[in-house]
């Protein structure tokens, strides 16, 4: 109706326009036609205006497609830097009962921060392929045409080159060239071949194992750690799937107890009405029921709505249709778990992936420290080369020439280059904060699994409290029912028990559910949670 409404009031000034300025209205809304007399003046207002409006609209068209051209030409970024707009689809149709091995399942197998961080590995993989490659020859081919003149002579030739270079793990570098010119002038035969090796084993810079061996030994390193990164990655989501999976439960929970609540004000209204037509109860003091009956039915209304957004949560990490009504299936089972605090800290050491991979950064900036060390060092090497010609004649055939060798020491000293030392300074920084950092993180990693094991402590207290207090408080409502009906407590009593009995309700609920996220985080402060789910990575 609110449309339709809308649509008649456009169509009414519309009107208004028509009458007021016949011929300038351009535009007509697609639900209305034109009449015959406004098509006429907007024919003739058209044949006035075109020469006014046909300039403008060539610029503007022309400048249209000067940009266009422009932005054809620049490079096209993988994710659009615009922001979507909030959207609020509501979960629908048929009912989906989905547990928590389910959940967690599907999060594994569709979940995209998981899926972006196995196309990462793929790249980094490769990055590890290359590095362990250090060590196998490396070849090149070329070959080229050239044509040149002078003096009025024009040449042609052909030129056909291998190159191949060879990195021993103790500095050494082999390197072979051979190349051929022919040339393609008809009244030109023969050709020329060369061929030569040279060796350099370094003394001092680039020598040894430990230096030759540390690209190698850092890309390894570095998948450690990128392997380490994703098992946090993998973690961090199922964690993140379980506390939404319960939230869908304690949001659903909530639900029962707001529907339940309504449904015992709606009683005692019924008992209100009784006691009234049996002449026990002024008619006033059922204002009072009706007034928590309509508060109840807020209630139950703002948890359905805290539902959906449960629902709408789940989804979005499940990459899930948003519009699936899914449904938590699993009961808040809530047991004790016995912690042992020293062998949970000895356990968190031992597999949390920060502090692992904080351990294997420090290894590489150590390394780094060696390497930088090594670059201040004199270049002091030992070379050898050996290179032989043959030229070939039409006339005198093959015209080889005498193989020449070369063996000597050779010494580079830099005067007045501050670069290798800065780097050194540099990576002595690095190092030294790798250290700090690994220290500051070995005392957070203790405090933060001493905070969780008081958490899950506590939370298991307050369970226990919250458990007595239902108990209690569903005791004391059928007390006081009991009197109301004897009529010896007010109608407001009963409303009072009635809330603190909610009250309770959810207490228990919100303890059973920190519980077991007190759980859910332990093991992910100590690094167990894949073991505790047997999730076993693909990697």
């Amino acid at each position: 109706m609110r449309t339709r409404a809308l649509i008649s009031r456009k169509v009414r000034h519309r009107d208004r326009l028509d009458k007021a300025w016949p011929g300038q209205w351009l535009l007509e809304l697609p639900w209305r036609r034109a009449t015959a007399e406004q098509d006429q003046a907007r024919n003739q207002n058209h044949q006035k205006t075109f020469h006014r409006s046909a300039s403008p609209l060539l610029i503007a068209c022309f400048t249209g497609a000067l940009l266009a051209t422009e932005a054809s030409g620049q490079n096209i970024k993988p994710i659009a830097p615009v922001r979507s707009p909030p959207g609020n689809p509501i979960p629908g149709g048929e009912i989906i009962p989905l547990n928590l091995a389910e959940a967690v399942s599907l999060g594994l197998r569709d979940n995209r921060s998981i899926k972006s961080a196995y196309l990462n590995r793929v790249a980094q993989k490769f990055d590890l392929f290359v590095a362990e490659n250090l060590f196998l020859p490396k070849i090149t081919l070329t070959a080229n045409v050239d044509s040149s003149r002078s003096g009025g002579i024009t040449r042609n030739d052909s030129t056909v080159s291998v190159g191949a270079g060879w990195l021993t793990p103790l500095g050494t570098r082999a390197i072979f060239s051979w190349d051929r010119n022919d040339p393609l002038d008809r009244n030109r035969d023969g050709h020329t071949e060369r061929a030569g090796l040279s060796v350099i084993q370094p003394l001092l810079r680039g020598a040894g194992f430990d230096v030759n061996l540390a690209p190698i030994r850092l890309a390894r390193l570095q998948e450690e750690i990128n392997h380490l990164s994703l098992r946090s990655t993998v973690s961090d989501t199922v964690t993140t799937i379980i506390t939404s999976y319960r939230r869908l439960l304690q949001a659903q929970e909530q639900v029962h107890l707001a529907e339940l609540s309504l449904q015992r004000t709606r009683d005692l209204l019924e008992t209100n009405r009784a006691l009234i037509a049996a002449g026990r109860m002024a008619a006033a003091d059922i204002v009072q029921t009706e007034s928590g009956v309509a508060n109840q039915e807020v209630a139950v209304w703002q948890s359905r709505q805290q539902k959906v957004s449960a629902q709408l949560a789940l989804l979005q990490l499940l990459a899930v249709d948003p519009r699936t009504n899914i449904v938590a299936a699993e009961s808040i089972k809530a047991e004790r778990v016995p912690i042992d605090l020293d062998r949970v800290i000895d356990l968190g050491f031992a597999s949390r992936m920060d502090i692992l991979a904080q351990g294997k950064a420090l290894e590489q900036t150590r390394m780094d420290v060696m390497l930088a060390k090594n670059n201040r060092l004199w270049d002091l090497s030992v070379t050898g080369s050996i290179s032989r010609r043959q030229d070939t004649d039409p006339l005198l055939g093959n015209i080889d020439r005498p193989v020449d060798h070369n063996v000597g020491l050779q010494l580079n000293i830099p005067i007045g280059d501050y670069a290798p030392r800065a780097r050194e300074i540099n990576a002595t920084i690095g190092l030294r904060t790798a250290e700090l950092r690994y220290q500051d993180l070995s005392q957070s990693v203790e405090a933060q699994i001493r905070d969780a094991v008081q958490t899950v402590e506590t939370s298991w207290l307050q369970l226990e409290a919250a458990r007595r207090a239902k108990s209690l408080a569903a005791r004391a409502l059928e007390l006081q029912q009991e009197k109301l009906k004897a009529g010896r407590a007010s109608n407001f009593e009963v409303l009072s028990f009635q809330t603190d009995l909610r009250t309770a309700d959810t207490q228990e609920l919100s303890a059973g559910i920190s519980y077991l996220n007190a759980l859910t985080s332990l093991d992910q402060q100590i690094g167990n949670t894949l073991e505790t789910w047997r999730i076993a990575l693909n990697d």
